[in-house]
């Protein structure tokens, strides 16, 4: 067994335990966004993106944070003009993009109410788990902003008509409605959610890092092309790993019964 190994990142802590690394956010009261936060994100995903003995990610909140992800810190804001509102989106086009592009899988422990940002850092997660009582919302068009989520959730199968309705007026979506949007994986009781997460993300681990990480790099880049064109982009991935250690192992496996 290997030892567990903690390294901090501003509001992430992340946490390493055999092959699963548990990141944990927490800036209270209600985990919101400022700046700041976007580049402690950076930094873990920049650490993450080389790190070989982490090969599926969980992220979730801490106990002292009231909500999943609250949102922008508001006090970004203040004084705020359309010169400085767009250099700041300038910041977090770069750091989000860079953090959907991880070639970990990532799974959102959803243990409490997404906000704005929150949503789309949970989209740009791989798989999704929530608390029953989690409630997701799109409110910038309250505070005279829209949102920028709507089409990351068309790709995810959200029905277009929810999508509009939620960004029109703001208001919160519970997690069973999401689910049955195809939004949220699985919606449990609030004190599963890590649990259940960490067992995904501890199936996940098991694989090798390079077959992981192809597997990842391909599904972002299919995000850009027709089915077709996707599925043969695939099969050319998946031959760059046929004469690796990690699938002779799989093959012998399989073959020997032990994957049956």
């Amino acid at each position: 067994m290997t030892p567990e190994r903690t390294a901090a990142f501003g509001s992430f802590t992340l946490t390493v335990d055999e092959g699963v690394g548990l990141v944990t956010f927490e800036r209270p009261p209600v985990n919101s966004f400022r700046v700041s936060t976007y580049e402690e994100l950076l930094a873990l995903t920049e650490h993450l993106e080389t790190s070989r003995d982490v090969r599926a990610v969980v992220l979730a909140a801490g106990e002292r944070s009231r909500c999943w992800c609250g949102g922008a810190d508001v006090n970004d804001f203040a004084g705020m003009d359309g010169e400085s509102r767009a250099e700041r989106y300038r910041f977090v086009n770069a750091v989000i993009p860079r953090f959907a592009r991880l070639e970990r899988p990532v799974v959102a422990a959803i243990s409490g109410h997404t906000i704005g940002i929150g949503v789309m850092l949970a989209a740009v997660c791989d798989i999704r788990i929530a608390a029953d009582t989690a409630q997701f919302a799109t409110p910038e068009i309250n505070y005279g902003l829209i949102a920028g989520t709507s089409k990351i959730l068309n790709y995810l199968g959200v029905p277009e008509g929810l999508v509009r309705e939620l960004a029109f007026t703001g208001r919160r979506a519970t997690a069973q409605e999401l689910e049955e949007a195809g939004f949220i994986g699985h919606v449990v009781a609030k004190e599963e959610v890590l649990g259940r997460s960490l067992a995904i993300a501890a199936d996940i681990a098991a694989k090798g890092v390079d077959i992981l990480a192809t597997r990842k790099r391909v599904f972002v880049e299919h995000e850009q092309m027709g089915w077709f064109d996707a599925y043969q982009h695939a099969q050319k991935a998946s031959s760059t790993l046929v004469g690796s250690a990690e699938a002779k192992a799989g093959v012998a496996a399989f073959l020997s019964g032990g994957s049956r």
